[in-house]
């Protein structure tokens, strides 16, 4: 039996397959995107498809996966346009104020929002089981429950009031970006030892310096040479910046965090915004990688 109407705004790479999964679980969807070419290959994986944003208006449920909090800004009034909104879910990873702010307008107009950042790539958007970090009222979590759920298969965590589950996505994001720098560079000085970085990285995610990073991102991205996690390096240097800057926004100063910011700031100008995120390596460890120079990737300076 076919379940409520959502909206999908958004249809990139996390986009396209959040859609899918929801149509996979009952849900009539219909999305939007400004790129044709990701409407016709959300429409190829049917999911039918809006020519305007406005069109979605009044939809029951609505999810939003979109480039940064600007644009999410410029949407959600469009999609409260006409009555009828229960939820709206924004898996974008934005930022605690643009939430909170949102937030209060939705509720103005009898409708719920929560900020719900997803971590687990496109594989696990595909599968339904990402992992939220949910920022909302009680009642608003409430009210987003059904797709939430349908999303991560119940892997969500209340953090608190509206713009929390952004504070927290941010956080960890920062954390990855430290750890890819240090990893990276500890990697390397095993090299340096003459030591294979693969045997010291597996060495290491068996003990208390293990991560996701060591045991995963390195092994599979950087020393395979496929740098092809799908997440954009810009992306990255991005949230990285944001989770210093919240952060000086209530008095923090956090002096690591700050120089790992940095670190990717480097690499952006040196790889540009479309390189992978992995190929922070190039810049940090250039030892590591198994094509030469940082700047000889092809179309490094292009978005």
């Amino acid at each position: 039996m076919s379940k409520q109407h959502v909206a999908v705004v958004g249809l990139g790479s996390m986009g396209g397959a959040m859609a899918s999964a929801l149509r996979a679980a009952g849900w009539q969807v219909r999305g939007y995107d400004p790129s044709a070419a990701a409407r016709t290959a959300a429409e190829e994986a049917g999911v039918a498809t809006v020519d305007r944003v406005e069109e979605l208006a009044g939809t029951a449920y609505a999810v939003l996966s979109l480039p940064s909090a600007r644009v999410v800004e410029a949407t959600v009034p469009a999609l409260l346009g006409r009555p009828g909104t229960v939820a709206l879910v924004d898996t974008t990873t934005s930022e605690p104020a643009t939430s909170a702010a949102l937030a209060a307008r939705a509720a103005e107009r009898g409708a719920a929002f929560v900020d719900a950042p997803v971590s687990g790539g496109r594989d696990g958007a595909l599968a339904g089981r990402l992992t939220a970090f949910v920022g909302g009222t009680e009642s608003a979590l409430e009210a987003a429950r059904p797709v939430l759920d349908d999303l991560t298969a119940g892997q969500y965590r209340h953090l608190g009031g509206p713009g929390s589950g952004n504070v927290v996505k941010l956080l960890n994001n920062v954390l990855a970006a430290v750890n890819l720098v240090s990893v990276g560079e500890a990697l390397a000085v095993a090299q340096a030892y003459g030591v294979d970085p693969s045997a010291a990285a597996a060495g290491i995610s068996g003990a208390s310096g293990g991560s996701k990073v060591s045991a995963a991102m390195y092994p599979d991205w950087v020393l395979s040479g496929t740098h092809d996690s799908g997440f954009a390096l810009g992306l990255m240097a991005r949230d990285a910046a944001l989770a210093v800057e919240i952060a000086g926004q209530r008095g923090e100063r956090p002096k690591l965090l700050a120089a790992a910011s940095e670190r990717w700031q480097e690499a952006l100008a040196a790889l540009g915004p479309g390189a992978d995120f992995t190929e922070i390596a190039r810049t940090v460890a250039p030892s590591l990688c198994r094509d030469a120079a940082p700047t000889c990737r092809e179309g490094a300076s292009t978005a």
